[in-house]
């Protein structure tokens, strides 16, 4: 699972706390290693408990056209083996220990982190060192496991119909730009992958000069570091990998796809081209996107869903936490009976509401509250502690946690206005529209 949708759905509980400054949490310490791996080392002693999460700079903006979804596919293959430790070991040993695994790919990156008994999280250290270096990869392996990312892909993107329509909408809205294409990749790119694709993939990416160690809990840092240099210092960096260089130019006028397929509802996807994290936009949207899809008392849900029954659904999200600049997007589902159109017209007009009235300062500083309220609680867990210094550093760096904070804070209602004027209008818009057709059997 993304790190943004677990925010967002912290996001969506609304707390009223005493704001605490996220520099009273534990101290970060941060190191690098010889061979360019960076180290990051936070200690909390609240429980005999640890995360070990090792992020790599790859996802699937990495990918060349014809071969997305290979990034993904590589997640799958961590898992299958090396010279010391046989397919599937791996989670079976944390799991013999305690502990759970998991990992993830983004279009930006790909994380794998386990979470143990401090006094084990050395297990970690060993098997995420072999498994940077010593990966197997059998061909058969690779072409079972193709066919399992394959099926995934069937079940849960393609037979899924506002699924299906959000990939047709991000691939309409970029064009040139890597994000074109979704992390789990195409079906006829994965069936084309094949294993010298895919190690080369593994060989250029997954490096110690590429990769970022977050480790959190009950630990002592100065007891990690040594363990980690032990295990990963040796293991040569690799040059000559490149750069994404692509960037998407500037929208020139709105983009509109329909997608039919066997569905109950009509669905609606709008989407607007916006700027990342630290950009000084970013936070003004972010208070917006809370403004507009902040729970039942937010303005989409009790204008299309409570007030004008055109939604049963309605929501905004403005994705932000990107290496490259993503999407503002809104999407509902209309009632029964319901003109989509019409809701599609009382989403503009919500849009244009904002734009010309500026908002409440009270529903600024709710908006402003309900942001920082969760990034703070979230704080209380080990894992999320590791996983938002791993993810700043992808987009940039670690320390930028403290200037998001001090940005949402500085965020005013002319602000939030500003923006919808800038970023919200019709030639900026990628308009998709699920339309339902009946099963003919």
């Amino acid at each position: 699972m993304l790190l943004l949708t677990t925010m967002k759905k912290i996001l969506s509980i609304i707390f009223f706390i005493i704001l605490i400054p996220v520099s009273l949490y534990a101290e970060v310490k941060e190191y690098t290693l010889k061979n360019g791996l960076k180290v990051i080392v936070v200690e909390d002693h609240k429980a005999p408990l640890a995360t070990f999460q090792i992020w790599y700079r790859v996802g699937s903006r990495n990918e060349l056209a014809g071969k997305s979804g290979m990034s993904h596919l590589l997640e799958h293959m961590m898992f299958k083996g090396t010279p010391k430790y046989g397919s599937k070991a791996f989670s079976k040993i944390v799991q013999k220990n305690g502990g759970i695994d998991n990992a993830f790919t983004t279009k930006d990156y790909t994380m794998y982190y386990q979470s143990l008994a401090s006094d084990r999280i050395n297990l970690s250290i060993e098997l995420e060192a072999d498994r940077m270096n010593n990966l197997i990869m059998d061909p058969k392996e690779v072409i079972a496991e193709r066919s399992v990312v394959m099926e995934e892909r069937r079940m849960r993107y393609e037979d899924d119909p506002q699924t299906s329509l959000y990939e047709e909408v991000v691939a309409t809205a970029f064009k040139s730009h890597p994000y074109h294409w979704p992390v789990i990749g195409w079906m006829s790119d994965l069936s084309s992958i094949e294993r010298d694709d895919l190690y080369s993939h593994y060989r250029a990416y997954y490096s110690p000069d590429n990769a970022v160690i977050v480790v959190s809990g009950d630990i002592a840092a100065d007891e990690i570091i040594k363990k980690i240099k032990a295990l990963f210092e040796n293991i040569p960096p690799v040059s000559g990998r490149k750069n994404v260089l692509s960037k998407e130019a500037e929208q020139q006028g709105e983009k509109r796809v329909a997608l039919k397929k066997e569905a109950e509802l009509p669905y609606i996807i709008a989407a607007y081209h916006t700027p990342s994290f630290p950009s000084e936009d970013s936070y003004a949207l972010e208070v917006l996107g809370m403004i507009l899809s902040g729970g039942k008392s937010s303005r989409l849900y009790k204008s299309l869903v409570y007030e004008k029954k055109l939604a049963l659904y309605a929501y905004a999200d403005y994705n932000g936490f990107n290496k490259d600049p993503y999407l503002f997007l809104f999407g509902a589902t209309s009632s029964p009976g319901r003109d989509v159109k019409d809701l599609e017209n009382a989403l503009y007009g919500e849009i244009d509401r904002i734009k010309n009235e500026l908002p409440l300062e009270k529903e600024v500083q709710k908006a402003k509250n309900q942001i920082e309220a969760s990034f703070i609680m979230g704080l209380d867990s080990i894992y999320f502690q590791a996983e938002i210094l791993g993810m700043f550093e992808m987009i940039g760096d670690w320390k930028m946690k403290e200037q998001y904070l001090e940005g949402i804070r500085k965020v005013m209602p002319d602000d939030v206005s500003r923006v919808a004027k800038k970023y919200l209008n019709e030639e900026n818009r990628t308009i998709g529209i699920l339309i339902p057709m009946k099963n003919s059997k």
